[in-house]
């Protein structure tokens, strides 16, 4: 599998799994919005990477041996 197919799956992985725990019952409310920052932080990174071309993630995928595609 190519490092930029593994960034959209991890990228939306992450998305997913930030929204999914924004909307768990924590007790008191039946939503925490702070896991929506993370959400906002993983935009903000895909956002700069397609103006940069840089990317951290592609970084660390291609130290664990992922081809480029």
């Amino acid at each position: 599998m190519t490092i930029s197919r593994m960034i959209r799956i991890i990228a939306g992985t992450f998305i997913l799994l930030s929204i999914y725990l924004s909307t768990r019952y924590n007790g008191v409310n039946f939503m925490e919005p702070t896991w929506l920052w993370f959400t906002a932080f993983v935009g903000a990174n895909l956002l700069q990477s397609g103006f940069s071309q840089w990317c951290l993630m592609e970084v660390i995928l291609s130290k664990l041996g992922f081809k480029h595609g």
